[in-house]
């Protein structure tokens, strides 16, 4: 009986012992093998809203973390101004239509009577001609530039999305190119992943994904879009004119570089909102066959 309790315990021993070294070999595959991070994060393309033309902000059309359209009107900037530049344009492009249509009447009158009139009055008359046509051409685009100033005193959105950072108050003064409040993109949305390249072996184009945010257990699923085609080397400076300025130092102990990996967003549960900025794991399934979905992640 005694001897059957010693062998117990030790075939128990040993199972836990097997036990403990299986379980930190599966920590490891888990988190030195397979393509798994969770150093990602939710991006989007931002929209710098900023008017092409200068003057004071007279409306503001939308409010903060408002959704918008492609093509709505944003802001307003003053257009009193820009509406009498138009008009003075206007002016200078119908006196320079007149003047053309006199010379045209002059030069007409001089081929007629060759008799009469002196070949180099007809000459001057012809030059004359053609260059009203060219001060025409010049005052026609000063007058579309001036319709283009005025049709840009509407600030609009050039995609959908939603406005952010919006601050702005009627009485400011812009200047042209000034950001007033950003735009995000939201057909841009995506998830950004950063790999140990150790890792990017297991990484290929197309293969499905899955993302958890950082406090929602809901699994948002993916596929990898591309992999970054280059990163900084931190390691050297220097310009293309210069020596390269290498650290001289090594250390032991090498870390491995990330890789940012871009993650097409395919389906979102329908309580989940996607801001850009936030924290995100990400692994990669391989497309060789079917992969269970490991959704308990440790943070």
């Amino acid at each position: 009986m005694q001897r059957f309790t010693s062998l117990l315990r030790t075939v128990l021993t040993v199972a836990v012992i097997l036990g403990v070294l299986g379980a930190i070999y599966a920590l490891w595959v888990r988190y030195q093998i397979e393509p798994l991070t969770r150093d990602g994060k939710v991006r989007a393309d931002i929209v710098p809203i900023a008017p092409d033309i200068s003057g004071l902000v007279t409306e503001v059309r939308v409010r903060d973390n408002e959704a918008v359209k492609q093509g709505q009107v944003l802001m307003v900037i003053d257009p009193s101004r820009y509406k009498i530049a138009l008009d003075q344009a206007n002016a200078n492009l119908a006196s320079a239509r007149a003047d053309l249509d006199e010379a045209i009447r002059e030069d007409k009158r001089n081929h007629s009577m060759p008799d009469v009139v002196a070949t180099e009055s007809t000459e001057q008359g012809t030059a004359k001609v053609e260059k009203l046509r060219a001060t025409v051409a010049q005052t026609q685009a000063a007058r579309n530039l001036a319709a283009l100033n005025l049709e840009r005193t509407l600030v609009r959105a050039q995609v959908d999305g939603v406005v952010s950072n919006v601050g702005l108050l009627p009485g400011t003064y812009l200047t042209a190119g000034q950001g007033a409040m950003a735009l995000v993109n939201n057909q841009s949305l995506r998830v950004e992943g950063y790999f140990e390249e150790t890792k990017l072996p297991a990484i290929h184009v197309g293969d499905p994904a899955s993302i958890y945010l950082m406090g929602v257990a809901s699994e948002i699923r993916g596929h990898v879009q591309s992999i970054a085609g280059g990163i900084q080397d931190r390691e050297r400076e220097g310009s293309d004119a210069k020596l390269a300025n290498v650290n001289p130092s090594f250390t032991w102990v090498r870390l491995a570089q990330r890789i940012p990996v871009r993650i097409a967003i395919d389906s979102v549960p329908p309580h989940v909102r996607l801001v850009p900025g936030q924290t995100a794991s990400v692994e990669i399934h391989s497309r060789a066959g079917d992969v269970m979905v490991r959704r308990s992640l440790p943070w």
